[in-house]
């Protein structure tokens, strides 16, 4: 071992590829001598090796911690409905080491429908990392068994509203497009003939010089599917630099996310069979923007 490079020894000690004892290096979890070291560096004789392995992080695993801007509007024994900032994610997922939602109602003590894959548990939909508002988790089996068929079998009424680029025509129509994933890139999604069946009414409430506040209802869930419908019809969510918006105009507003947000939700509680509806109003980053929007001549 005298002579090699540090990488190559530790590879050849533990198993580990050179690539991975190379990372262990320059996260400094390799000492000599109780001094960090560079990969390239030569093990001398009679020198100290220290390296410290870090426990290997369950990418799956709820993390109960408070997430700072997570709103409760509504909680009883059967669901609680929050209204989810920016930059949460719903649940955990390979690839997200951020806030999400499930560790949020861990870290509150709320306890949960157990029903689900385990990062999954209550969770009867979904938004976005980057879209706000209002949803609702199930806190009984009950709620989630009903709550799921609700959203299966389309009697959720899920209403949106998007500030996209220019001016749809006509002013309130459908989009039925199917969607898939997009072949060149992994994180997007695009129009596909073999898409899944997606269906997206919209009406504009506002027009101005740059862009239309739309209302959306969707009949359909499939991952983007705002998003990518308004980019298919050339009107992308102002701020979505992922699907075609332009970036010089999201600048202009202040915007780092596209405009997009759940306004309301309404269904038939689980447990009275009352049709129920929660609203959300606009964060501050989209009402700024908005206004923006309103004031430019």
């Amino acid at each position: 071992m005298a002579g090699e490079r540090v990488d190559a020894a530790l590879a050849r000690m533990f198993g580990f590829s050179r690539t991975r004892a190379a990372e262990l290096v320059t996260e400094g979890h390799v000492l000599i001598d109780g001094e960090g070291v560079s990969k390239s560096e030569r093990v001398v004789p009679g020198s100290m090796l220290e390296v410290t392995i870090p426990a290997v992080v369950d990418p799956l695993e709820v993390v109960p911690e408070i997430v700072e801007g997570i709103k409760i509007i509504h909680d009883d024994d059967a669901i609680v409905v929050i209204d989810k900032p920016v930059g949460v994610a719903v649940h955990p997922s390979p690839g997200w080491s951020g806030p999400t939602v499930v560790g949020h109602l861990a870290g509150a003590g709320f306890r949960i429908s157990t029903s689900g894959a385990r990062e999954r548990e209550g969770i009867v939909q979904r938004l976005d990392v980057g879209t706000s508002g209002v949803m609702v988790i199930a806190k009984s089996e009950h709620s989630y068994s009903v709550l799921k068929n609700a959203f299966r079998y389309r009697t959720v009424d899920k209403t949106y509203h998007a500030l996209v680029q220019g001016y749809p025509d006509p002013l309130k129509g459908t989009v039925d497009a199917p969607i898939g994933r997009n072949p060149k890139y992994d994180y997007k999604f695009a129009v596909r003939a073999d898409g899944r069946h997606s269906v997206t009414h919209y009406e504009t409430l506002e027009a101005h010089r740059f862009a239309s506040l739309l209302e959306i209802h969707l009949e359909t869930g499939r991952t983007h599917q705002i998003r990518v419908h308004m980019s298919a019809l050339k009107h992308p969510c102002l701020g979505d630099l992922t699907y075609g918006a332009d970036p010089t105009l999201a600048r202009r507003v202040g915007l780092e996310r596209q405009w997009l947000h759940a306004v309301e939700l309404g269904f038939e509680h689980p447990d009275t069979g009352d049709h129920v509806t929660y609203r959300s109003t606009y964060p501050d980053d989209l009402q700024g923007a908005l206004d923006i929007i309103r004031e430019a001549h």
